[in-house]
């Protein structure tokens, strides 16, 4: 006779362990190994029902290098409120990581511990407990991570916050620029995020743009009528470029005249140095120059598109 395979059976949470905090936290207290092994932590000195302010923390333990670490138990749905707990423990201790232990953990749940492991300097464990027996033995243990930190999310996260940095940088640049009174046209739009600001030349898909970076800044005029325009777009560049010398002698700073062949827009372009990462004491010069830079553009430009008659 071959050998018989049992069915693993799962059992109610509530058989096992009655009570959340009597019986499943005590038993985790004293099985903390149990959870180190799923978690690939060493956990060590966890103690119960710990304060944190008026409310009181269902475990509190060290890891490795004597840093605390936070232990939420609910042996239900995963719920908002223990979320908001979790978070408010972990900052009460000053903790380095917190732990929550659910026996259904919801989608968006899953969600937040990644984004929290993303997005701050703690980690954070999302864990799915069960019990399980095979034939009729006695239940067992069955912890399942579904949620962690890892280097990747935290590099993933960093990216996220530097991008987040830069668009707000970048509208300090472009409130600051437009405070000056010198730059008159583009004085009506409001800052924006993006790597520039742009206002109409006065002739459909014809642009005057202030333009920054990390590191340089400048001015442009821009020449893109959409969609099946690049025809029309290269024929006005080259119409303006009939005048160049006549343009070039009215600006006081080097021009680029790119046709840019493989693309369907064409622009005018003036590059000076310093971008948004500069120190922000230096803003206003570089300000003064992308102005002057635009009004000297402006000025040369604009009676040269009135001849064309676009």
């Amino acid at each position: 006779m071959g050998n018989s395979i049992e069915k693993l059976q799962r059992v109610p949470l509530r058989e096992v362990w009655k009570h959340e905090a009597y019986d499943f936290t005590q038993w985790l207290q004293e099985n903390l190994d149990i959870l180190n092994d799923t978690l690939d932590l060493e956990l060590t000195s966890a103690e119960r029902e710990q304060a944190a302010g008026s409310f009181s923390i269902d475990l509190v333990a060290e890891n490795n290098d004597g840093q605390t670490v936070i232990i939420e138990n609910q042996l239900e749905k995963s719920n908002h409120d223990h979320l908001g707990k979790l978070i408010t423990y972990l900052t009460a201790r000053e903790a380095s990581g917190a732990i929550w232990i659910v026996s259904e953990p919801r989608q968006e749940h899953i969600n937040a511990i990644s984004w929290l492991n993303e997005s701050t300097n703690a980690y954070f464990y999302l864990v799915k407990v069960e019990a399980v027996r095979i034939g009729s033995s006695s239940p067992a243990p069955l912890l399942t991570l579904i949620a962690g930190p890892s280097n990747e999310a935290k590099v993933a996260g960093k990216a996220k916050q530097e991008i987040v940095e830069r668009h707000y940088i970048r509208k300090r640049w472009w409130t600051q620029l437009l405070s000056n009174s010198k730059a008159k046209s583009h004085q009506h739009i409001s800052p924006n995020m993006r790597a520039y600001i742009c206002v109409s030349a006065g002739y459909r898909g014809l642009e005057f743009n202030y333009l920054v970076g990390q590191n340089n800044c400048g001015c442009e005029l821009y020449i893109d009528r959409g969609k099946d325009s690049q025809e029309e777009n290269k024929m006005i560049f080259d119409k303006l470029q009939l005048q160049e010398s006549t343009i070039n002698q009215k600006i006081n700073f080097p021009i680029s005249w790119q046709r840019l062949e493989s693309k369907r827009a064409s622009r005018i372009r003036i590059d000076l140095e310093g971008g948004y990462k500069s120190t922000e004491d230096d803003w206003g010069a570089f300000h003064e120059k992308m102005i002057d830079a635009m009004n000297e553009l402006e000025a040369a430009v604009k009676p040269e598109l009135k001849k064309l008659r676009l």
